[in-house]
């Protein structure tokens, strides 16, 4: 899975991850039955801890993150694990038990409820694929100090155009359960999504490319993305 970032940047999976675990073959006898798993991603989008950190699960390190980055999906046995998020001076900077059920995705997000304060946001993730023909997108709003309620929109020759069901509300003023819209349908394209808030709807950033880069080192309004077919942004 992809994720738009400009404010919000995109992901890219660099975090080291521990390789599996082969366990050789034994009779029925001894044998013990695989736990059910669920799968989580952790992204680092905490502004006020804009450097890298470490994620442990467990108390087991999973992963060092930049600001702007995410892990792979981990595979996590079912139930109530606890996940930290570590400054560089190894203090936990926050934690917290995660419900993990079998066969579900996640994404965990590490942000900035205040200017000093770091907390942690987990997100259900559908990755069930998009219809023939179409991508999903979504947008998570852990933006400090920009509009308390965004939207995903496209950029037109008559203006932004909103895209239907992709809205967000910043957790610190909100349900927590707001803060991640739901991935929504969108036909294969190039796109100039932008994220906006209010009515008419007005730019808070550019997503551009995807990549938080234009021609000039910032999100453009002119950058636009491939969405391809089959695809969850």
């Amino acid at each position: 899975m992809k994720t738009l970032r400009s404010v919000l940047r995109q992901a890219t999976v660099l975090a080291a991850l521990p390789a599996a675990l082969i366990l050789p073959a034994c009779s029925d006898d001894d044998s013990t039955p695989a736990p059910e798993q669920g799968r989580v991603m952790l992204v680092h989008a905490a502004a006020s801890a804009n450097i890298q950190v470490t994620a442990l699960l467990n108390d087991q390190t999973v992963g060092q993150l930049t600001y702007g980055q995410n892990s792979a999906y981990l595979n996590v046995n079912a139930g109530s694990p606890t996940l930290k998020i570590n400054n560089s001076a190894g203090q936990t900077a926050a934690t917290q038990a995660l419900t993990v059920a079998a066969n579900q995705s996640y994404s965990v997000f590490a942000y900035a409820p205040t200017a000093t304060t770091v907390s942690l946001l987990p997100v259900a993730d559908d990755l069930t694929a998009p219809a023939a023909g179409q991508a999903k997108v979504r947008v998570v709003h852990l933006a400090l100090n920009a509009p308390n309620q965004v939207k995903l929109s496209q950029q037109t020759v008559a203006g932004a155009v909103d895209i239907p069901g992709v809205t967000a509300t910043f957790p610190a003023s909100g349900s927590a359960t707001t803060a991640a819209s739901a991935f929504a349908p969108i036909p294969s394209g190039a796109y100039n999504l932008l994220v906006t808030s209010g009515s008419p709807s007005v730019t808070v950033v550019a997503v551009g490319d995807g990549t938080g880069m234009g021609t000039n080192g910032t999100a453009t309004a002119t950058a636009t993305k491939n969405y391809e077919a089959g695809k969850i942004y």
